[in-house]
């Protein structure tokens, strides 16, 4: 056999064995705790998606800041209840240093960065696995969100002066600005301990 065929083959067998082990670290318990998880994050997005906009077109851009400080946290406590996951936000450029992420969401945050630099879409992009936590198996799961047309009127590069003054109010350690359409924002992060 040729060089280059050898070559050729020894790719083709380590993209399919990169594939393989990707596809097949979780188990199919996993994979439906993921399935639901998804539903819960689509389902939290909806919710708050809903209420920013509400709020945007009925009492201008300030009033959305509200809807984040004080309706965000409580749609995320009462989806929590609800469903017995523990659902919120967390980024790596902070508005509420409550959605600090902890060791794990730090380093699936950094490998969201990292896929989105090669070129990957943020869109689909998810992490999940069974971890410890406080010695207690817990399954945990985090989607990406990219930055949309609606992010831009609070954390884009040019915001309105009243708008930038309510968020130094509110937070003046503010980090979560200048961000462009498509950008990384942060992650939804769920988890749920197992029995």
């Amino acid at each position: 056999m040729c060089t280059k065929c050898m070559i050729k083959v020894a790719v083709i067998a380590a993209v399919t064995a990169v594939s393989s082990t990707q596809a097949g670290h979780a188990t199919s318990a996993e994979d439906a705790m993921a399935a639901q998880a998804r539903t819960l994050v689509k389902g939290f997005a909806g919710t708050l998606k809903h209420a920013l906009v509400s709020s945007i077109k009925s009492d201008g851009p300030v009033s959305a800041i509200g809807v984040c400080n004080i309706s965000a946290p409580e749609i995320a406590d009462e989806q929590s209840k609800a469903s017995g996951w523990k659902i919120g936000r967390t980024s790596t450029k902070l508005r509420n240093s409550n959605n600090a992420p902890d060791a794990w969401e730090a380093k699936v945050l950094a490998m969201f960065a990292e896929k989105k630099a090669a070129g990957q879409d943020l869109k689909p992009m998810q992490f999940y696995e069974t971890v410890e936590v406080e010695g207690k198996k817990t399954f945990r799961y985090m989607k990406a969100i990219p930055v949309g047309k609606p992010c831009l009127t609070c954390h884009g590069e040019k915001l309105k002066p009243a708008l930038s003054a309510k968020l130094k109010e509110l937070y003046p350690q503010d980090a979560a600005t200048g961000f462009k359409l498509g950008d990384l924002r942060g992650a939804f992060t769920l988890s749920k301990p197992l029995n």
